[in-house]
C-alpha cells in the first residue's frame, strides 16, 4: 500500500494538477505532474468509467498502478504531485505491462532521479 504521506486526496489538489500540470502520454495512460512545496511526492490515480462500468476492474487496474507506483517510489524526485489517469484498454493489461508503462512515463517526464 502506498504510504499515506505519498497519497494525493484532495479535490483541490487534484484540480491544482489538472489544471496546471505538463503531461505525458503513453498508449494506455496519461502522467500530469506539478511541483509542490511539501517534501514528498504525492499520487492520485483516476480511473473512469470509460474503462470498464464494473467497479472490480476499476479498483484492479487502480491497484496495479499503486503497485507500479510503490516499486519505483525510491526513483522519484521529490516534491511533486503526480496524478495517472487511465485510458481505455488499461483494463485489459497484465501488471508487467503497467508496471513497464509506468516507468516509461516517469523517464519521459523525467521524473526519476538520475544516479
Amino acid at each position: 500500500m502506498l504510504p499515506k504521506i505519498n497519497r494525493l486526496t484532495r479535490k483541490k489538489d487534484f484540480d491544482l494538477v489538472f489544471k496546471n500540470g505538463e503531461s505525458v502520454k503513453n498508449d494506455f495512460l496519461i502522467c500530469k505532474a506539478l511541483k509542490n512545496q511539501l517534501p514528498e511526492s504525492r499520487f492520485g490515480f483516476v480511473v473512469s468509467k470509460k474503462i470498464s462500468n464494473k467497479a472490480t476492474v476499476r479498483n484492479l487496474v487502480k491497484r496495479r498502478f499503486r503497485k507500479a507506483v510503490l516499486c519505483e517510489l525510491g526513483k522519484i524526485k521529490k516534491s511533486i504531485d503526480i496524478v495517472i489517469i487511465a485510458l481505455p484498454g488499461a483494463g485489459k493489461k497484465e501488471f508487467s505491462e503497467i508496471q513497464e508503462a509506468v516507468t516509461g512515463v516517469f523517464k519521459k517526464a523525467k521524473l526519476i532521479i538520475s544516479i
